[in-house]
């Protein structure tokens, strides 16, 4: 379902050159304002008719007017002030559907903030981008609220999200997108769609919430990847040698310590970190 505003709106390229916009290097800021390429990614969650987005960094409003388009109730942070006349007068075309949290995404509850099951969807700002995500993969309670990632990233950020075992790519994003949730590069997106163009390709990640191995905690799982790909040209019986009980716990799956941590698996790493989880 397509929910039209309730007057029609200028192009988005016109209206920040009206206020004299431009993007924040500091804030990591790349504009997007190909409405069809934006109502793509709106679409990748799936039907968000009635529906709760959490959107970060909207910026001048490009996908969060694509999102309303969708009919999806949005709930976007952002902290450039700037930006701030423009969002509201959207969130006037669209009857009040759009709620705007002047705030740091770091700084805020998202869970809060949006009451109940929700989507989140956002063109990350590239400083903050990956500390999100691992952020909103870490909760202990699982499922978590959230419904679906469906999160733009540098491509090669993207391709270590999604990468398997032994790739040249795989290391702990791999892992934590992956243990206990599926993971899928949704679509490529080129450096010439944004403005300014950013000095590599982007893409779009699609997450939705699985099935959680029983038995694990999500803290040491964290503790041992960041370890483990932390100094990942070493074995494993040197990087994970800080982590109590770990060399034994190697000895005792059967998996042999002088391994780097990218030829471990996504189920020994879990295998691993549930040897070391203390019974509840």
């Amino acid at each position: 379902m397509t929910t039209q505003p309730n007057r029609p709106l200028p192009p988005l390229r016109d209206v920040v050159r009206a206020h004299g916009l431009s993007a924040s290097k500091a804030l990591g800021q790349n504009f997007l304002f190909d409405e069809q390429l934006l109502d793509r990614v709106a679409a990748i969650p799936g039907n968000l008719d009635g529906a709760t987005v959490f959107e970060v960094g909207p910026g001048p409003g490009g996908l969060t007017r694509a999102l309303l388009r969708a009919g999806a109730r949005v709930i976007a942070v952002e902290r450039d002030e700037r930006c701030l006349p423009l969002l509201a007068d959207l969130a006037d075309a669209f009857d009040d559907r759009l709620t705007v949290v002047s705030d740091d995404a770091m700084a805020v509850d998202a869970n809060a903030l949006a009451g109940g099951p929700y989507h989140i969807v956002a063109n990350l700002p590239y400083n903050v981008g990956t500390a999100l995500f691992t952020r909103w993969l870490e909760p202990a309670a699982w499922p978590p609220q959230w419904l679906s990632l469906t999160l733009m990233f540098q491509l090669e950020v993207a391709e270590r999200i999604v990468a398997p075992v032994g790739s040249s790519a795989y290391g702990r994003l791999a892992v934590l997108a992956q243990w206990r949730a599926q993971a899928k590069l949704a679509m490529k997106v080129h450096r010439s769609a944004f403005t300014p163009p950013p000095k590599v390709m982007s893409a779009i990640v699609h997450i939705t919430p699985g099935d959680e191995p029983p038995g694990v905690s999500p803290a040491m799982l964290s503790k041992l990847t960041e370890k483990g790909f932390g100094q990942r040209r070493k074995m494993l019986r040197q990087s994970l040698k800080g982590v109590h009980g770990a060399i034994e716990a190697l000895d005792a799956l059967g998996i042999d310590p002088t391994r780097r941590a990218e030829t471990v698996s996504v189920a020994e790493w879990v295998a691993l970190a549930r040897s070391l989880t203390p019974a509840a």
